[in-house]
């Protein structure tokens, strides 16, 4: 049964820093933010999302500031001090909320950066924190510590998976949803391979390229080309696979392709908080491969929706392809349909804020 707020709230979304929207290199965040603000709005909600300067997004009102992008986490050792670049976008969303904050009933955070969860405490609206990766470094570990003890209800991850990186076992959990209506099932399979994603050395797709030259079957290659010099080794390490780079698709193309193949392939070095992908191959029908690492782990009913793997086992990967067809496409739909629909995640997130904010 769907929760209906007591009351309508105006909510402003605060983006990440290290990226405009609608460019894909906000990686998550961006479908993440996007799919959220929907959800809220169908629960009758008022959004604002306040963003780098040249951000696009089409279903919520939009704010942009301008400045310098911040360097996401994942490229910084665990040890490294945090640094605001000259003219910092971080500092200028942030200051642009302070300005803003009385307009609103709530700010949730998208940044996964210092600053916002330092200045919890000093804003009059409540501040409500998505943490959007894994644990990455001790300054982020300490100050997501601190919110935890003094300000628990702000604090929401994707996945238990992920919370427990940080040592909370105790953690409210809302994972992520998408417009389900944008998604078409596919019951009939080509024989392709799919893998979706940020092409950087950190997502490991020379896992699934090792996979596509083992098995003989056509990898189709979907993101980012965020690391050339890392792709191009990789194409001369591997000159006998069948890669095709599709390139980076929205919503609409993407669906019509992915939805067409015979597996997704997830095969990340990191530990992914949660794994958008996931939902969006489920949506389409499409089973899941992938390790048993992160977020995904949470997602894929491991024989039903998918196979998970142990961790960085190419044979583990093609073992679980060879089986593949004992997944019942429409079973990985039903569980998109339950879980991560609109709705669903209009719920959570209504039970959230209804814990954070005063009556």
């Amino acid at each position: 049964m769907s929760i209906v707020s007591l009351k309508s709230w105006r909510i402003l979304l605060v983006s990440t820093p290290v990226a405009s929207l609608g460019n894909g290199f906000g990686g998550g965040v961006e479908l993440s933010l996007k799919n959220l603000a929907q959800s809220l709005q169908l629960k009758g909600h008022v959004v604002t999302v306040l963003a780098p300067e040249g951000s696009v997004l089409a279903n919520a009102e939009l704010q942009t500031v301008p400045g310098q992008l911040q360097i996401s986490m994942q490229f910084l050792d665990r040890t490294e001090a945090m640094c605001l670049p000259d003219n910092s976008v971080l500092a200028n969303l942030w200051e642009k909320a302070r300005a803003l904050q009385n307009d609103y009933d709530l700010i949730l955070n998208f940044a996964y950066d210092w600053l916002p969860f330092y200045l919890t405490p000093f804003f009059q609206t409540p501040i409500a924190h998505l943490v959007s990766m894994c644990s990455l470094t001790n300054t982020m570990d300490r100050v997501i510590h601190q919110i935890a003890q003094s300000f628990p209800q702000s604090l929401a991850f994707h996945s238990q998976v992920q919370a427990e990186t940080f040592g909370l076992s105790q953690a409210r959990c809302i994972g992520n949803a998408l417009d389900l209506d944008l998604y078409d099932y596919c019951a009939d399979p080509q024989e392709y391979l799919a893998w979706v994603g940020r092409i950087s050395p950190e997502k490991a797709i020379e896992d699934a390229i090792a996979v596509s030259e083992a098995t003989g079957l056509e990898l189709r290659v979907y993101g980012v080309l965020q690391d050339l010099d890392y792709w191009e080794r990789l194409k001369q390490k591997f000159p006998h696979a069948a890669i095709n780079y599709r390139g980076f698709l929205g919503t609409e193309a993407l669906q019509q392709e992915l939805r067409q193949s015979k597996a997704l392939l997830m095969t990340p070095r990191w530990v992914e908080a949660f794994g958008n992908v996931v939902i969006e191959a489920l949506a389409c029908g499409v089973p899941v491969v992938a390790y048993r690492r992160g977020g995904p782990a949470d997602i894929i009913q491991d024989g039903i929706t998918g196979f998970l793997v142990e961790p960085d086992s190419i044979d583990g990967l093609v073992q679980a392809l060879n089986a593949i067809h004992k997944i019942d496409r429409q079973a990985c739909r039903d569980r998109a349909e339950k879980e991560y629909s609109l709705a669903a995640h209009g719920d959570r997130l209504n039970s959230w804020f209804q814990a954070l904010l005063p009556d």
